[in-house]
């Protein structure tokens, strides 16, 4: 449940940041002081080969021509890709069907979750991510597993997903309860690899990995594919539905635009899946910068979707951009490539009719402390507090 560290590059040395002042101590502060807007490709301070071009971008992640080792971010467990690619496939297809399906059963649903659990005021991010824990447990875990299974899979949340949830707590702390929720749930896994065939139907999304992957896969390696899905729907999805609400609640403006529109332009100024390292197979030239083996890459959306050559306007957040064609190329907020991630199209639905009932009819106001965003694996929001209020009780609305 804690990412590891990428090992840093070799070669040439790095060019020299913009600009002077303290020293940068998050990665996503480090790149946007390296990226000069005229270079796509770079070699950091750090060593790593940064990559802020949506051409060399897309390149990479769809892994033209072979040009990486690396080509899943949602099935990479400890042992490198999951695979063969064909059950990725199925398990992809079988999951989104199951999401759908969930999605139209409980839609009606949303308004009353919506008004016990934001109004009159809530506290972001963990508001978000719990709000889309709460609507989508029956698909993550089905209501008949056991209570113990359930609670595990709720602490999992909690101390794991949460925006700055892992720092809570000490590193012993961190060990032993990742031992005893693995533990728990590959005792599960295996129990549903000895009952397989005595169900039709997928019940939950760890009925989808166990199904869909083939015989005799490791339980660890299909219980990271499965805490992928948990980590995709509750961690990336409630961030996005933060950052949405914490834009809309700093641009009151803008609140009455179509929420397709703001969706996608919170997700192009923070996109929470922001970087995706990757290691070239061979010794090639990536945008003018040559690179091998021995490097790491980093893809870094942040910068691609703020790229002075390719968006006007790129660090304002202007919705109405979207009620016209933008240049697809340089928007990768779901990665590239065959890689996609599988749920992007059930996720926009998902966040937009949030978004909708969340604006439709009250009033949203934020306030925070000017924090910038929560960086890691994800890019997550600041903490602030959001207050929905009804729209005929606030002077000069309608």
């Amino acid at each position: 449940m804690e990412s590891s560290t990428t090992r840093q590059g070799h070669g040439e040395p790095a060019r020299t940041p913009r600009g002077t002042g303290p020293r940068v101590r998050d990665p996503l502060a480090l790149l946007t002081a390296e990226f000069d807007g005229v270079h796509d490709v770079w070699r950091s301070a750090a060593g790593t080969v940064c990559v802020a071009g949506p051409e060399p971008a897309r390149a990479v992640l769809g892994n033209r021509d072979g040009a990486v080792a690396e080509t899943a971010d949602f099935y990479r467990t400890r042992h490198g890709d999951f695979g063969p690619r064909a059950a990725q496939i199925r398990i992809g297809r079988a999951g989104r069907a199951l999401i759908r399906r969930h999605l139209d059963a409980r839609r009606p649903e949303l308004p009353a979750l919506v008004a016990e659990h934001l109004v009159p005021s809530s506290v972001w991010p963990d508001a978000g991510n719990l709000l889309v824990f709460r609507h989508l447990r029956d698909v993550l875990l089905h209501r008949g597993a056991s209570p113990q299974l359930h609670a595990t899979i709720g602490q999992i949340v909690h101390r794991a997903v949460l925006a700055g949830a892992r720092r809570r707590h000490s590193p012993p702390s961190r060990l032993l309860f990742r031992r005893r929720a693995l533990s728990v749930l590959h005792a599960e896994i295996r129990a549903r690899q000895r009952e397989f065939g005595s169900f039709h139907e997928p019940r939950d999304l760890l009925d989808v990995v166990v199904r869909e992957s083939e015989p005799g896969s490791d339980p660890k390696d299909l219980a990271e594919v499965y805490l992928s899905f948990l980590f995709a729907a509750v961690g990336s999805v409630g961030f996005a539905l933060g950052w949405t609400v914490h834009l809309l609640g700093t641009h009151p403006d803008r609140l009455a635009m179509e929420p397709s529109w703001t969706v996608r332009e919170a997700l192009r100024l923070w996109p929470v899946a922001w970087l995706f390292a990757r290691t070239p197979s061979h010794v090639q030239r990536l945008g003018g910068t040559e690179v091998g083996p021995r490097d790491r890459l980093a893809v870094c959306t942040y910068l691609v979707h703020r790229h002075p050559g390719h968006w006007e306007r790129p660090d304002e957040f202007v919705p109405e951009r979207w009620a016209a064609p933008v240049p697809d190329g340089a928007y990768l907020p779901f990665g590239h490539g065959p890689h996609t991630c599988a749920g992007a199209t059930v996720t926009m639905r998902l966040l937009e009719d949030l978004v909708g009932i969340i604006t439709r009819d009250r009033w949203l106001s934020v306030t925070h402390d000017g924090a910038g965003p929560q960086v890691g694996p994800a890019l997550a929001p600041p903490r602030f507090t959001a207050v929905l209020s009804d729209r005929t009780g606030c002077p000069g609305r309608r």
